[in-house]
């Protein structure tokens, strides 16, 4: 009987750490997703929604009620202006990635990846048939290195993907580099894909700047979106990519034949928790600025060197300037042994030439896990820092 090959299976590092750290009992501050008490006003909505609205098919583009709820967010929020026309709900945000990169890259195309990178990125690229081109952020303030991403392009790229706030590192790209990157698209006739999944988690006051808002960039960005990060549900899965018509619409075509659609009762929820009032919203990322004063606030009095980080669910230790050895999946394996906490390696968000001297820790967490962390990490530094 013939056999047939099979590609390799690669489980993510996020998987493994979680996976590992449920099997010793570790205190898992690596995958990124929240343990606090869930916002009641979305599970009743989803319970409504359940009980009293369609479970059946929804279009394929999406609720008409979310995509208003969506482009009245940004609108509110961002002072964009959308069209219900150019809104693609998808389930999760990388299905909105997959869908957009799908929709552009043609096999033979190049596409630009900025590492630190999402892990989704490269093999998406891969899948269309794309050859991915990397240029890596500047640690330890991450910059973007605006001659090394003109010096990536050829005449064969395509795309460039970016991720603002960017995961793992925390940091918001400036207008006056996007005005850049914009620039270089528009000279070169590029698209681009910006994942801004985490702009309704930035918080130290940082300005957002979608890549909608750009005039360089219109007609040729797409913007990605996730309730599940602006409203911290992650299980629900919604999420949606932006772009004008021509490129919604191709979008669209890409998205049909991956999920066609997502859960109805949940689009019925997070059009209601879109439209929660500006209150709202700011209370709940009160929270996890809180958690996250806490987390920096107890690592730096045990002697860590916590990286600035205005936006996502993380923050970053410098190994070296801590005291602690600067290999970081190494340390990160000795950290859920010995020390019994999970933490995600930043040298798993490069595709090569990685940084190996900082490691990512989640503080969307109870102020109880946060604490016993804190504790667990202390004392593995005393008793390991130069």
């Amino acid at each position: 009987m013939a056999t047939t090959d099979l590609p390799a299976g690669t489980t993510t590092i996020f998987e493994v750490m979680s996976r590992l750290s449920a099997e010793l009992g570790a205190i898992n501050l690596g995958q990124g997703f929240p343990d606090m008490a869930e916002p009641g006003e979305l599970i009743a909505a989803a319970q409504r929604a359940l009980a009293e609205r369609s479970n059946q098919y929804p279009p394929m583009r999406g609720l008409p009620e979310l995509r208003a709820a969506i482009a009245a967010y940004y609108q509110r929020e961002q002072g964009l202006t959308v069209a219900a026309d150019e809104i693609i709900v998808t389930s999760g945000a990388t299905e909105a990635l997959a869908a957009s990169i799908l929709a552009l890259v043609r096999p033979g195309d190049e596409v630009i990846l900025i590492q630190p990178l999402y892990d989704a990125y490269l093999p998406l690229v891969e899948r269309a048939g794309g050859t991915a081109r990397l240029v890596s952020l500047t640690p330890p303030d991450w910059t973007l290195p605006l001659d090394r991403l003109e010096a990536a392009i050829t005449p064969r790229t395509r795309l460039i993907i970016l991720n603002t706030p960017n995961n793992p590192v925390g940091t918001v790209l400036p207008r006056a580099t996007l005005e850049a990157v914009g620039e270089l698209c528009a000279a070169h006739d590029l698209f681009l894909l910006c994942d801004e999944v985490w702009e309704g988690m930035i918080l130290d006051g940082t300005p957002h700047v979608s890549a909608l808002a750009l005039p360089a960039l219109q007609g040729r960005a797409v913007k990605v979106g996730s309730a599940g990060k602006i409203l911290s549900m992650t299980g629900w899965k919604i999420g949606w990519a932006i772009a004008a018509p021509r490129i919604a619409s191709a979008i669209a075509q890409a998205h049909q034949f991956i999920t066609f659609t997502t859960a109805t009762p949940l689009q019925w929820a997070v059009a209601e928790g879109l439209a929660l009032p500006d209150a709202w919203h700011t209370a709940h990322r009160a929270r996890y600025a809180a958690a996250k004063a806490r987390l920096v606030d107890g690592l730096t009095a045990a002697g860590f060197h916590v990286l600035p980080a205005s936006g996502t669910w993380f923050v970053t230790v410098d190994l070296a300037a801590s005291g602690l050895p600067g290999q970081d999946a190494a340390l990160a394996q000795r950290l859920i042994r010995e020390a019994g906490v999970a933490a995600i390696p930043v040298s798993a968000f490069y595709a090569a030439d990685a940084e190996t001297n900082y490691l990512r820790l989640c503080f969307a967490k109870q102020d109880e896990t946060l604490d016993r962390a804190v504790e667990r990490l202390a004392a593995f530094r005393a008793a390991n820092a130069a």
